[in-house]
């Protein structure tokens, strides 16, 4: 029997009676608990919204090098946004065979957390030769953050929660991370377009082109989570694994583009307020569970607010960048 990713119809999260959204998170719970991924159809992204954004994101990576690099991360200063080139990035040490722009949520000078000086808040880099690339990932937030409250009330309820638990507690004003990766074409023997790893918030939604790669790690080995049209690969990342003690885990995946073609990916990081303490949900008691891990971390051994955890993280990612960006910044009571 192959093992495979369920897919869960999660528009009654969106819109549905209380049967329908508990029956919804039975099945999230079930897939927490297995796998920590799963398939989420229903979603509020539109398929047109979808469109447009690979559209805008395959022109712009048919650019120039030069080109891309006027919106290079360099200059998105503290808030950490913009391009990198293929080899920009690093998982565990080594040079990702991809390139990509980052984004966040749109966030002007007058914000309380750009004035405050936080890392990863303020404004977004556009580039000027594809214009619509700003309005399609605008939408595709918007349409993503909807998304993820749902799920994540899903979430509650399956810790048999108030559904709005995650929204007092952690997201009422969360930290929104958006990535558009290019994986280009690469030949058999040059390594992984990213490394085994888990993602560090609450939960990740990712778009898939549908040239494949992605394979996640499972107590049966590793699988395929091929793409499938119009819906959301989702999977859950280390902040939920440490509220829940272990309970839900975040788990490793890795992609490998053997295609012989290029790849695009989407991934919306949907994360704890960046200020938010990150203590284990009531009824859940911190383990050491290191041995289990993949990276053989004591992911319960933290003790902190979410954007210390992601800085520590990022700054491994982007070494370069997070030298010339000082993290130092008042915490907040």
């Amino acid at each position: 029997m192959t093992l495979r990713l369920p897919v869960i119809d999660v528009s009654p999260l969106l819109a549905g009676n209380d049967s329908a959204r508990r029956a919804v998170a039975e099945e999230i719970g079930a897939a927490c608990r297995d796998l920590g991924f799963f398939y989420a159809a229903g979603h509020a992204i539109s398929p047109a919204t979808l469109d447009q954004l690979a559209r805008a994101s395959h022109r712009f990576f048919a650019l120039p090098e030069a080109e891309k690099m006027q919106i290079a991360m360099a200059r998105g200063g503290r808030a950490w946004r913009g391009f990198f080139p293929v080899g920009g990035e690093l998982t565990s040490g080594k040079p990702d065979i991809k390139e990509g722009i980052y984004f966040g949520e749109e966030l002007g000078p007058d914000d309380a957390r750009v004035a405050a000086g936080l890392p990863l808040h303020g404004a977004n880099l556009f580039p000027d030769a594809v214009p619509e690339l700003r309005e399609a990932v605008t939408a595709f937030m918007h349409g993503a953050e909807q998304s993820a409250h749902a799920i994540m009330e899903g979430v509650a309820l399956s810790l048999d929660l108030d559904a709005q638990y995650f929204r007092r507690a952690y997201t009422s004003q969360p930290t929104l991370l958006f990535r558009i990766f290019h994986y280009p074409a690469s030949s058999p023997g040059e390594g992984w377009g990213v490394g085994e790893h888990t993602d560090y918030g609450l939960l990740t939604l990712l778009v898939q082109d549908d040239i494949g790669g992605l394979q996640v790690k499972t107590p049966h080995g590793w699988i395929d989570a091929p793409p499938i049209p119009s819906a959301l690969v989702v999977n859950i990342g280390d902040m939920l694994d440490m509220l829940t003690a272990g309970y839900y885990r975040s788990t490793p995946h890795r992609v490998f583009n053997s295609s012989g073609r290029s790849r695009l990916s989407f991934p919306f990081f949907f994360d704890p307020g960046f200020d938010a303490r990150i203590v284990p949900l009531p009824g859940h008691a911190a383990a050491n569970d290191s041995a289990q891990r993949w990276d053989k971390a004591n992911l319960h051994a933290f003790e902190g607010a979410y954007g210390d955890y992601l800085m520590g993280k990022v700054g491994k990612v982007f070494p370069g960048l997070a030298a010339s960006v000082s993290v130092t910044r008042a915490s907040s009571p």
